[in-house]
C-alpha cells in the first residue's frame, strides 16, 4: 500500500510544486512506482512534467466532481515510474461544486484509494489556500511535507496550516503526520538564510528535514523544458539536493 504525502504551505512561491515534481522524479530514479497528484488549479506540476494542458480530457476535477475512475485520468510522464493524475484551471471551481456533495472532506481519499496499491508513493502538490480541496488532499494524506523558504516572513502563516493540519487531525484524519519541515531557496552567502535555517530549526527541531534546497538556476529552467531537474541535469546542485532528500525520506519510512 502506498504512502500518501501532500506537499502544503498556504504561502506561495515557497517551492512546492518545485518540491513534489522533483522528489517525486527523484524516488521514480531510485526505482520507486510514484504517482504525482496535481491538486493546484494553476496546473504547474502537470506543465512542470511536459503535460499538454489544453489537449487534456480527465483530469483530477473530473475525478473530485463527475466521480470518473482515477485510472482513465492517470498519464504517464517522461521519467520512468513516475506517473501524473494533471490538473486544469476547471479545478478553480470544484470547491464550490464539491459544498454540496455527502461527505465532502472524505472525496479524495476514496479516490486515491482506487490506485493506492499500484504504487510505492504518492504525492499530492496542494495549492497555496487552504480551501477544501486542500483540506481533502490532508484527509487523504498520511502526512504532510511542509516546504518553508528561507527568505523575511518565511513563518508567516505556518501557525495556520498547523491548526488546520490539528483540526484534521481531530476530526478528519486522526492518523496524520507531519513527515517534515523542509528548507528551500537556501543561499549560505546570505545571513537571512542562515537566521531562518535557525529559527526554523529552533521551532521544530526534528521535524525539519536535514536536506536543505539551495537556491539553483537548474530548478528554474527545468520545468520551462518540461522536466525534473533530475532529467534536466543530474549533477546540478538542485537535483543532488532533491536526490539526498529522496533518500533522506527512504530511511525515515523504514524506520
Amino acid at each position: 500500500m502506498g504512502k500518501i504525502i501532500s506537499l502544503a504551505n498556504q504561502k506561495g512561491g515557497v517551492g512546492k510544486t518545485t518540491t513534489a515534481i522533483n522528489l517525486a522524479a527523484s524516488l521514480a530514479h531510485e526505482g520507486k512506482n510514484v504517482l504525482l497528484v496535481d491538486a493546484d488549479p494553476q496546473a504547474n506540476a502537470s506543465s512542470g512534467l511536459g503535460v499538454d494542458i489544453q489537449s487534456l480530457t480527465s483530469t483530477i476535477y473530473e475525478c473530485l466532481v463527475n466521480d470518473i475512475n482515477p485510472h482513465e485520468a492517470i498519464l504517464p510522464t517522461t521519467v520512468d515510474n513516475l506517473d501524473i493524475i494533471p490538473s486544469h484551471i476547471d479545478l478553480v471551481g470544484a470547491e464550490i461544486e464539491m459544498l454540496n456533495l455527502p461527505n465532502r472532506e472524505n472525496i479524495l481519499k476514496g479516490v486515491l484509494a482506487a490506485v493506492r496499491d499500484e504504487y510505492d508513493y504518492i504525492f499530492i502538490d496542494c495549492s497555496p489556500s487552504l480551501g477544501l480541496i486542500t483540506v481533502n488532499s490532508l484527509t487523504a494524506s498520511d502526512s504532510v511535507i511542509i516546504p518553508v523558504q528561507c527568505e523575511f516572513f518565511a513563518l508567516e502563516g505556518i501557525a495556520k496550516l498547523l491548526n488546520t493540519i490539528k483540526i484534521i487531525k481531530s476530526k478528519l484524519n486522526p492518523s496524520l503526520q507531519i513527515e517534515g519541515f523542509l528548507l528551500t531557496m537556501f543561499d549560505n552567502r546570505l545571513r537571512l538564510s542562515n537566521q531562518v535555517l535557525d529559527e526554523v530549526k529552533r521551532h521544530f527541531g526534528t521535524l525539519v528535514f536535514n536536506t536543505v534546497i539551495r537556491r539553483n538556476v537548474r530548478l528554474s529552467e527545468a520545468p520551462s523544458h518540461g522536466l525534473s531537474v533530475i532529467d534536466y541535469d543530474a549533477s546540478s546542485k538542485g537535483a543532488k539536493n532533491y536526490q539526498a532528500l529522496a533518500k533522506e525520506l527512504l530511511d525515515k519510512t523504514k524506520k
